[in-house]
C-alpha cells in the first residue's frame, strides 16, 4: 500500500527541532573538578609555589653554585655571606650553601620515600583488614595495636647503630614502618562500610577474587584520604628525619641532611648564625608549604565543604 508524500514529510523528523550532540569535551571529570577547587585556595597553591621552587632549589641550585658540599676553603674559615660563599662557610672551610642544599636534597627524597612507603602500607592493611574480617582482621589489627605501642623514636634509635656506614635506605624503612599505623585503622574503616556496597557486591557474586576487589574497587574509592595522607606523611618524616639525624641516629657523615646541620650549628647559632639559619629556615619552609598543600588538598577532595 502507497503512503502519500505528505505523510512522510509529516513523520520525518524536523532537523530543526534536532537536540545538539553533547560535547564531551567540556564534561569535566571528578579530579578536574578537585584541580579548579584546589586552584581556588590561594594559600594552598602559595604552598604549591614554595614546594616547587624548593625542589628546583635542591636539586638545581648546587649547578648553579661553584663548591661542592665535599670542597673545602683553606682561606675561607667560619666566612659569613660573601659573593665567593653566598651562605657563608663552616670552621672547615666548607660551603654552607653547598652543604645546605645537599642536606634540603636527602629530606625531600626521604619525606617522599617515607609518605609512599608509608601510605601504601596503610592502604594494604587497612583495606585488607576490613575486607576480608574474620581471623584476618583481628590478626593484622593485633599488628597494628602492637606497632603503637612501641616507641617509635627509641626503637629507631636503639637500631640505627646497627646499619651505620650501609645504605640510608635502611633509615627510610625504620622511618615508615612507624607512620602508617593510625591511617590503616581509618582505611579500614572506610573499608567495612565500602565492602557492603553495590558494586563491590556485585562484583563478589560475579566470582572477582577479593585482592581484585581491593585493588580495583574499595583503594580506587578512597584514593583522596590516602593522597591527603601521603601528603602530611611527608612533613612528618622531614621532620622526624631531622630530629633523629639532629641526635646522631640518621643520616651519618660524610653525608649531610638538614638535620644534621643544624645540630652542627646549634651550638654557634648566635655567633655564626649563617651555619644554623639557612637550613633551618629552609625546614620550616618544607615542613609550612607541605602542610598548606596538604590542606589545600584536604579541602578540595572533601564534597561536603561549602565555598
Amino acid at each position: 500500500m502507497a503512503v502519500p508524500s505528505d505523510a512522510l514529510t509529516q513523520v520525518a523528523p524536523q532537523t530543526g527541532d534536532e537536540q545538539p550532540p553533547v560535547d564531551e569535551t567540556r564534561i569535566v571529570s571528578r579530579w578536574g573538578i578537585v584541580l579548579q577547587r584546589f586552584r581556588r585556595r590561594k594559600l594552598a597553591m602559595f604552598g604549591l609555589v614554595v614546594l616547587v621552587l624548593l625542589f628546583v632549589l635542591a636539586f638545581l641550585g648546587p649547578y648553579v653554585g661553584q663548591w661542592s658540599y665535599t670542597d673545602h676553603d683553606f682561606n675561607a674559615f667560619l666566612q659569613g655571606p660573601s659573593v665567593d660563599h653566598w651562605f657563608g662557610t663552616t670552621q672547615t672551610g666548607g660551603d654552607v650553601y653547598a652543604l645546605t642544599l645537599r642536606g634540603m636534597q636527602k629530606s625531600l627524597i626521604i619525606g617522599l620515600l617515607v609518605a609512599m612507603f608509608s601510605t601504601g602500607m596503610a592502604a594494604l592493611v587497612g583495606s585488607f583488614a576490613g575486607y576480608m574480617g574474620g581471623w584476618v582482621d583481628r590478626a593484622l589489627m593485633w599488628f597494628v595495636d602492637l606497632l603503637l605501642v612501641l616507641p617509635a623514636f627509641l626503637i629507631i634509635a636503639i637500631l640505627s647503630p646497627t646499619f651505620r656506614g650501609k645504605t640510608w635506605l635502611v633509615f627510610v624503612i625504620l622511618l615508615a614502618a612507624f607512620l602508617w599505623m593510625v591511617t590503616a585503622r581509618i582505611v579500614r574503616g572506610m573499608t567495612i562500610s565500602l565492602r557492603e556496597r553495590e558494586y563491590v557486591m556485585a562484583a563478589r557474586y560475579m566470582g572477582v577474587p577479593a585482592h581484585r576487589i581491593i585493588f580495583r574497587h574499595i583503594i580506587p574509592n578512597i584514593s583522596s584520604l590516602l593522597i591527603v595522607d601521603a601528603t602530611i606523611n611527608v612533613s612528618a618524616a622531614v621532620i622526624s628525619e631531622t630530629g633523629l639525624s639532629y641526635f646522631g641516629f640518621g643520616v651519618q657523615p660524610p653525608d649531610v641532611s638538614l638535620g644534621t646541620l643544624i645540630a652542627d650549628g646549634t651550638q654557634s647559632a648566635t655567633t655564626y648564625p649563617w651555619l644554623f639559619g639557612f637550613a633551618a629556615g629552609l625546614l620550616v619552609a618544607i615542613v609550612l608549604a607541605v602542610n598548606l598543600v596538604g590542606d589545600g588538598l584536604r579541602d578540595a577532595l572533601d564534597p561536603k565543604l561549602k565555598r
